[in-house]
C-alpha cells in the first residue's frame, strides 16, 4: 500500500489557492527530526493541507505512534517552516486512522536505505509485522545474511541488526 498523498484541494487559480499550494510544498519539505534524510511527506505523516471554514490553512499530521517523543518537535518544525515562508496556519494532530509504515513512500524507503536504515519489510497487516521479519536486507551491501541484535535500535520504532556479510551494524525501521 502506498502512502496517501497529502492533499491541498483543487486549485482554481486564485491567490489563496497559490498560498495553499505553497503551504503544501513547504510542509512537505520538513525533515523528520529523528531521521533527517526523510521528510514528513516521505514518511506519510503529513496527511493534508487545506483551508478551514474561515479560510485559515490547516495542516494535518499523524504521529508515527502516540508515544513518539518527536511529535511536538515535528509539529513545531512544520509550523516554523510555514511561518518562515510567510504562511499563517494551524497544525492539527490526526490520530485516526493510525499511521502505518505502509504510508512511507517509495522515495522515502530509498532515502532510508541510502542513509543506512533498512526500510520496513512487508506490510503492516502481516502476522509478524511489528516484532519480527523473516529477512531484513543490509542497507549497505544488500546481503540478507543479517541477524537481529536488539528489538530496539536508536528509537523504539527501529530494531538493531548486524550484517554477517559486511559486519556492519544497522537500524531496521520496524513494520508497524
Amino acid at each position: 500500500m502506498s502512502a496517501p498523498a497529502p492533499t491541498s484541494g483543487k486549485p482554481s487559480g486564485t491567490v489563496a489557492d497559490f498560498e495553499l499550494a505553497r503551504a503544501l510544498e513547504v510542509a512537505s519539505a520538513v525533515p523528520d527530526p529523528e531521521v533527517p534524510c526523510v521528510t514528513v511527506a516521505d514518511l506519510g505523516i503529513l496527511r493534508s493541507v487545506s483551508r478551514d471554514e474561515t479560510g485559515r490553512i490547516v495542516v494535518r499530521l499523524t504521529p508515527t505512534y502516540s508515544g513518539c517523543p518527536a511529535v511536538i518537535a515535528i509539529e513545531m518544525a512544520v509550523e516554523t517552516a510555514l511561518l518562515s515562508a510567510g504562511i499563517d496556519s494551524t497544525i492539527e494532530r490526526v490520530i485516526s486512522p493510525p499511521w502505518t509504515t505502509d504510508w512511507i513512500t517509495d522515495e522515502g524507503r530509498e532515502k532510508l536505505r541510502a542513509y543506512g536504515i533498512a526500510p520496513p519489510v512487508g506490510s503492516s497487516g502481516g502476522r509478524r509485522a511489528f516484532f519480527a521479519e523473516d529477512t531484513v536486507a543490509c542497507p549497505r551491501c544488500g546481503s540478507t545474511d543479517t541477524a537481529k541484535v536488539s528489538e530496539f535500535g536508536s528509537t523504539a520504532c527501529k530494531a538493531h541488526y548486524r550484517c554477517n556479510a559486511c559486519a556492519e551494524p544497522f537500524d531496521y525501521f520496524k513494520c508497524i
